[in-house]
């Protein structure tokens, strides 16, 4: 990597860390600040894991999320977790542990919905992370309740 580049690299990664604290701060995550995220986080085509933490971090903190947001954070952690590691397609060791602890922390819906997906895309994963994913779904963690209702 070029200095030129490592340059735009951390100037993405400053923009899309002021987009999350801003969202963050407001509590609330708009239709716009996913615009935005998609234009900063995704701008470079990676996510790094500095990234994906912020990521999960305002999924906490915001008490107030458009739809727009869950297609996006389940895409990009999904797309981190799966398609930039290599070999592209496993999630390791090291990475599924991360990802539940992730999820743990965050206990919602959101949480789990990566979880689910990224074992639908993923072409290989460690036994005990499926065995830990269906652990997780069947927690009562908050909107995973309503969301079986709604689905029944």
């Amino acid at each position: 990597m070029t200095l030129e580049e490592k340059l735009e690299y951390a100037r993405n990664m400053d923009r899309g860390r002021a987009t999350v604290l801003e969202a963050a701060q407001r509590s609330q995550i708009t239709a716009d600040d996913v615009a935005q995220f998609r234009r900063d986080i995704f701008a470079d085509g990676f996510i790094s894991r500095d990234e994906a933490d912020a990521l999960f971090t305002l999924d906490r903190l915001a008490h107030a999320q458009c739809p727009e947001w869950t297609a996006f954070f389940v895409e990009a952690i999904t797309d981190h977790v799966v398609w930039q590691s290599r070999p592209t397609g496993v999630v390791n060791e090291s990475q599924g542990e991360w990802l539940i602890a992730r999820a743990d922390a965050s206990a919602n819906l959101n949480g789990l919905a990566i979880l689910v997906n990224v074992l639908a895309e993923a072409n290989r994963a460690p036994m005990w992370f499926l065995a830990a994913v269906r652990a997780r779904a069947a927690r009562n963690w908050p909107g995973v309740a309503e969301t079986r209702d709604q689905v029944a």
